[in-house]
């Protein structure tokens, strides 16, 4: 994995899959820029559940990812709340269907840093 930064933010990307990492206090930074409240992805990942077992461990500790969805976007919690891992095409997923709130900000956050196009 490689971390990208922007805005003092640091995310952690996946050459190989394309996938992104997410650590707890990263969604708390990213909401404190744009200065919105804690929403759903802050939820999400805060709570409990997630019945299946996603493909991949945790990059902070051992625990297995447990997949949760997040309106219509699938993704992968630490069952210990150390983060949010998005696979490739939902990133894209995440900057078409959110617009406002925590949800909107790290969408455009990821969009603009990952590059992932906005869906009309």
């Amino acid at each position: 994995m490689v971390v990208f930064g922007l805005e003092g933010v640091e995310v952690d990307r996946c050459l190989d899959c394309g996938g992104t990492w997410l650590d707890a206090g990263e969604l708390d930074q990213i909401g404190a820029l744009a200065g919105v409240a804690p929403g759903r992805l802050t939820a999400a990942l805060e709570k409990g559940g997630g019945e299946k077992h996603g493909k991949r461990r945790c990059p902070r500790c051992p625990g297995a990812l447990r997949v949760i969805q997040v309106d219509q976007v699938e993704l992968d919690r630490c069952p210990h709340g150390h983060g949010l891992w998005f696979d490739a095409k939902e990133i894209e997923t995440l900057v078409s269907a959110f617009r406002e709130g925590e949800e909107g900000r790290v969408a455009a956050f990821l969009g603009d840093l990952l590059g992932a196009k906005k869906g009309n």
